[in-house]
């Protein structure tokens, strides 16, 4: 099969097309034939190895000393089950399914292997594979910040970093859930998510959300620049949710926190498959959708990262694998 191999850290010109060994399930596993998966900032970090240095060590280790230990990148597909093991009760072959990867990653191939108990959902009848590719990692993430949020109809929400992989899902999500939006983000990415249901836009090149005397119910920072700062921009009894936390950011936030009533937010997404579903059900009710910047093929994986890396993108972008 072909797959974009993974040896050596650091470019995205690294990055190889090649010829592996197709993978064959276990007993209580299914065989993906993976039709679409996602180049994310995650990938993107993952691959140069751009970690915090309290966690270097432990993340090299992990992920390999020398050179990467798992040689395909990609955390999120969609797809078909082509084949199942014996003990797989659960799912069908001909099943057309979406599924997060996460640290296993390996979604960057014609085919992949998952447990059946995995991040797996039947794909929404409604998406394309393309579109339905990054609801495992964009969508769930987004699902889960907002929800620790608990976020209450009327309530006003500010979403720092809204035109990205968890952005263009949480501005959809958090109309769903009542709220007025408010989007930050550069001059040339706004104007689209007026489309997803922003009620109002912040250019940041141009103002300082947290300096405009405006107040937030909640704000989920993407970003996460000067946590400090941001939760200025809260209400009495606000809630920040940091999705990017770094240790510095950490501490501003908890300081602030233990100063005032105001609540700090920080644990990383954990893996339901029932988070799928409950995605999936909001797309087949037209109340969800992807929001594609660029498709590209799987010989194109470098230029993919590059693009990625420019941070120019709106939404996502997709990697089309093999054809439907």
């Amino acid at each position: 099969m072909k797959a974009i191999v993974w040896k050596k850290y650091g470019s995205p010109d690294y990055l190889e097309l090649a010829d592996i060994e197709k993978p064959v399930p276990k007993d209580d596993e299914v065989l993906i034939k993976v039709h679409a998966a996602t180049v994310t900032p995650g990938d993107c970090e993952v691959r140069r190895f751009d970690m915090h240095v309290l966690f270097w060590i432990p993340l090299r280790i992990y992920f390999g000393i020398f050179k990467p230990r798992s040689p395909i990148l990609g955390m999120e597909l969609s797809g078909e089950i082509e084949a199942i093991g014996q003990k797989v009760k659960n799912f069908n072959v001909g099943d057309r399914i979406v599924c997060g990867t996460s640290l296993g990653f390996g979604a960057h191939a014609e085919y992949k292997c998952l447990k059946s108990n995995a991040m797996i959902a039947l794909k929404p009848s409604n998406m394309t594979y393309e579109e339905a590719a990054s609801l495992p990692t964009g969508g769930t993430n987004a699902l889960h910040y907002l929800r620790k949020g608990k976020i209450q109809p009327g309530e006003k929400v500010l979403i720092n970093g809204a035109a990205g992989c968890f952005g263009t899902y949480a501005i959809q999500l958090a109309k769903h859930f009542g709220a007025e939006v408010t989007c930050v983000d550069s001059t040339d990415k706004l104007q689209p998510l007026t489309t997803l249901g922003a009620d109002h836009l912040i250019d940041y090149t141009k103002e300082n959300f947290a300096e405009s005397g405006k107040k937030y119910d909640v704000i989920f920072d993407v970003v996460g620049k000067s946590v400090r700062q941001g939760m200025k921009a809260l209400t009495p009894k606000g809630r920040y949710i940091l999705a990017t936390p770094w240790v510095y950011q950490v501490i501003q936030g908890f300081w602030c926190s233990l100063m005032s009533k105001k609540k700090f937010i920080i644990e990383l997404a954990k893996e339901d498959p029932k988070d799928l579903v409950y995605l999936k059900q909001l797309v087949e009710e037209g109340k969800l959708k992807t929001v594609i910047d660029k498709t590209f093929p799987l010989a194109e994986m470098a230029a993919a990262h590059h693009y990625v890396e420019k941070g120019d993108k709106v939404g996502q972008v997709i990697i089309k694998i093999t054809d439907q």
